[in-house]
């Protein structure tokens, strides 16, 4: 069974920074590409970052682009999401998302089909 488990979220002033990660079991972690995700209230979740299986290629998001920094360890089976520079629009639950197509980093959340439980990030003004 697989299981994706953030953790570092919480509460932050505005210019501050966090740093997730997400722990995945259950799965051959060096084959998938991971993304992260997330989803203020009121709003679709959306996509923000991904990393290819062996860690080759990263997306970003404009709305995180040149802020955030998505990285892997596959040795630890675990995925990272850097945020620096933080503003109070990011404030919204973070998901991190495995997808077997290890190759890519898709935009649409299909593509992946195992989700953690998601991690609250707060930013305040």
């Amino acid at each position: 069974q697989v299981h994706l488990v953030e953790s570092g979220g919480g509460l932050v002033q505005a210019g501050g920074s966090l740093r997730l990660s997400c722990a995945a079991s259950g799965l051959t972690f060096n084959r998938y590409a991971m993304g992260w995700f997330r989803q203020a209230p009121g709003k679709e979740r959306k996509y923000i970052a991904g990393i290819t299986s062996n860690g080759g290629n990263t997306y970003y998001a404009d709305s995180v682009k040149g802020r955030f920094t998505i990285s892997r360890d596959n040795a630890k089976n675990t995925v990272y999401l850097q945020m620096n520079s933080l503003k109070p629009e990011d404030t919204a639950v973070y998901y991190c998302a495995a997808d077997a197509s290890g190759w890519r980093t898709s935009t649409l959340r299909d593509a992946y089909p195992y989700w953690g439980q998601g991690t609250q990030v707060t930013v305040s003004s």
